[in-house]
């Protein structure tokens, strides 16, 4: 049983161990600052199709979905908050940061995995570079920066999807809509909105990172390394997300 027991619990201490040491670097110098703007235009600017994509449809299907049971109860006026108040609290951080644990985790997860099998983190070491500062620090900082602004954005254009149906199928007026959507956010709702993904972009750098510079076995190991990255950060953000919104729902 004990021995059982062993590889997982291993390997959550090492997890954290590598969390404490990423967080214990950030201001540490040197900062590598083109490294770190390169990840924001990789994380950020480069997943932005893939969130406006998401957020889009994710409205539309809001709308739709609200449509009919609107329509029974005599309530459509309700569907700009309806939408808002479900993209800002959960859909919005939630399908952002699985579109970036989907794509960012497995690239950073494959990238550092890569460089390990190839033997150049050991290099680096050799030549003096701390590896946490030069690889795990600029990923870190740039996708806990980038996912909030990118949850933002996914949030807006939800919104402009849940619009678009609103006034197609469901005749409101933009006034309607856009009020309705304007009053139901409170500061709790946009706070709760900012620090899940926060929270979330630091798990899916770490994770990635993590299964990265843990790598063996050549390119089968750099495979199996970048699945277990997605796997985990997805399981971690939902787990996150349900403990971010006990805390909140509690207050």
């Amino acid at each position: 049983m004990l021995d059982f027991l062993k590889p997982p619990v291993l390997t959550i201490q090492e997890f954290f161990i590598l969390a404490g040491r990423t967080i214990r670097s950030i201001p540490r110098r040197p900062h590598y600052l083109n490294d770190l703007l390169m990840q924001m235009d990789i994380i950020g600017v480069g997943s932005l199709p893939i969130v406006l994509l998401t957020g889009f449809f994710s409205g539309v299907v809001m709308g739709l979905q609200m449509s009919r049971a609107l329509q029974t109860y005599g309530a459509v006026s309700q569907t700009g908050p309806i939408v808002a108040i479900t993209l800002v609290r959960e859909m919005g951080p939630v399908l952002t940061a699985v579109a970036a644990a989907g794509r960012n985790s497995s690239g950073i997860a494959s990238e550092l995995g890569s460089m390990k099998v190839t033997e150049q983190i050991d290099a680096m070491r050799a030549l003096g570079t701390d590896p946490i500062l030069k690889l795990v620090k600029p990923r870190f900082l740039a996708t806990s920066f980038m996912l909030p602004c990118l949850t933002a954005i996914a949030d807006f254009v939800g919104m402009i999807g849940g619009y678009i149906i609103a006034i197609g199928l469901l005749h409101l007026t933009s006034a309607e809509y856009w009020n309705g959507a304007y009053r139901a956010l409170e500061y709790d709702d946009l706070a709760q909105g900012l620090i899940k993904p926060f929270i979330f972009g630091m798990v899916v750098s770490l994770v990635g990172c993590f299964y990265g510079l843990r790598t063996t076995g050549g390119t089968q190991g750099v495979g199996r390394a970048t699945t277990q990255a997605v796997v985990v950060a997805i399981v971690w953000i939902f787990a996150l997300n349900a403990l971010i919104t006990k805390i909140f729902v509690s207050r």
